[in-house]
């Protein structure tokens, strides 16, 4: 069974800073890419932030199905012999998408058309994915260190008020 601690450790929490930070990197991606939309999504298939033309997409729908095709492309590589595959492409009559693994915590979908080339989405999909790394990297090591900075309050905390019990039940 999971401890609520376990559960902590294993999922980052994207604050609005940060959250910022992705957003003007989505935004200029899409300028350079010329890309409809950019989805940043965790793990779990939750969407966390979106840019561009996103009309008659349903968000939260497509963050679940990148995540549950990031999985099963996960256990194809595996059968493959490879340890992960790091990006995915869909092509369609009228709209591709391009998938990209951002650590191991995330992703990043763009949806492009025509009057763009898969190329080009590529080549700054991972551009994207390595900025977007550093920034949750960032995250994460202050996240941890205040977790580490709660620990000490809590233990601190504790041992102050057993002494403070002890000494009003002195008799």
């Amino acid at each position: 069974m999971a401890t609520d601690e376990h559960l902590r450790a294993g999922r980052l929490v994207f604050y609005s800073d940060t959250v910022n930070q992705i957003d003007a990197l989505l935004k200029e991606f899409l300028r350079l890419s010329k890309s409809k939309s950019a989805y940043f999504i965790d793990r779990d298939g939750h969407l966390v932030t979106q840019m561009g033309e996103t009309s008659g997409v349903n968000p939260e729908a497509l963050a679940a199905l990148v995540a549950g095709s990031f999985s099963a492309t996960r256990e194809l590589a595996r059968v493959l012999g490879e340890p992960e595959f790091h990006s995915m492409a869909h092509k369609g009559d009228n709209c591709q998408i391009q998938i990209a693994l951002v650590g191991k915590r995330s992703m990043i979908a763009i949806v492009f058309d025509g009057s763009t080339t898969a190329g080009m989405v590529a080549l700054y999909c991972k551009e994207l994915s390595d900025k977007v790394a550093k920034i949750l990297d960032i995250a994460e090591r202050q996240q941890a260190m205040h977790h580490k900075e709660e620990e000490v309050v809590d233990e601190s905390y504790t041992t102050s008020l057993q002494e403070k019990l002890d000494r009003l039940f002195e008799d």
